[in-house]
């Protein structure tokens, strides 16, 4: 079944390929198809993920699959959450985020950067469909006092996930497509589908 994959995020899909190929589904990426993100306007990582979803189904004429994930921070009030992607502002990047966040961070020792990884996947048959699958997943640990490790991407290099001493950009890519936020979501999206939730998606 093809998919259009709502993000225009290469490492995203590569997570999501591989946490789904159970299913035989071929994710093709928006932005490969020429459609522009949407403005996220919604309020939580449910929201997001939706308007997205149904966004790219509109314009694609196919199933979409949406992600709207991000980083909080118990010391910020979970923040940067929804903004995650843009907290250093509407265009900025990876490093310039991660910058930001340690910035916030400064003050803050060791105990007081306990956070987590959030991920919510939406899985829409159709722009209007009336009964979208929502999957939630999330991860904890904390944030690192610098950056460490060339892996991964977005917060991956701050975020030490519990039970480790390394942060994600560091630890085997296998780690955290087993383990992460994503994966769980991921899990949860997958059992909903075999049992039949996406039956006449064609």
């Amino acid at each position: 079944m093809r998919v259009v994959l709502a993000t225009s995020n290469r490492g995203k899909q590569r997570e999501l390929a591989a946490l789904l190929a159970p299913l035989g589904l071929t994710l093709e990426l928006s932005a490969d198809l020429g459609i522009a993100s949407p403005e996220e306007t919604g309020t939580s990582f449910e929201a997001n993920a939706l308007l997205k979803a149904r966004h790219a189904s509109r314009l694609a004429v196919l199933p979409a699959l949406a992600d709207d994930s991000g980083l909080a921070v118990d010391a910020l009030d979970g923040g940067p959450g929804i903004y995650s992607a843009r907290y250093a502002g509407l265009n900025s990047d990876d490093a310039a985020n991660n910058a930001r966040l340690l910035a916030e961070l400064a003050v803050r020792p060791a105990s007081q950067r306990s956070a987590r990884y959030c991920c919510v996947l939406a899985l829409v048959r159709h722009a209007d469909d009336p009964a979208p699958l929502l999957a939630r997943g999330s991860w904890e640990g904390h944030i690192a006092l610098e950056r460490a490790g060339e892996g991964g991407f977005g917060y991956d290099p701050l975020f030490i996930p519990q039970g480790y001493g390394q942060t994600v950009a560091e630890l085997p890519a296998l780690l955290k497509q087993q383990h992460s936020h994503r994966a769980l979501a991921a899990a949860r999206l997958v059992a909903q589908l075999r049992a039949g939730a996406l039956g006449g998606a064609g």
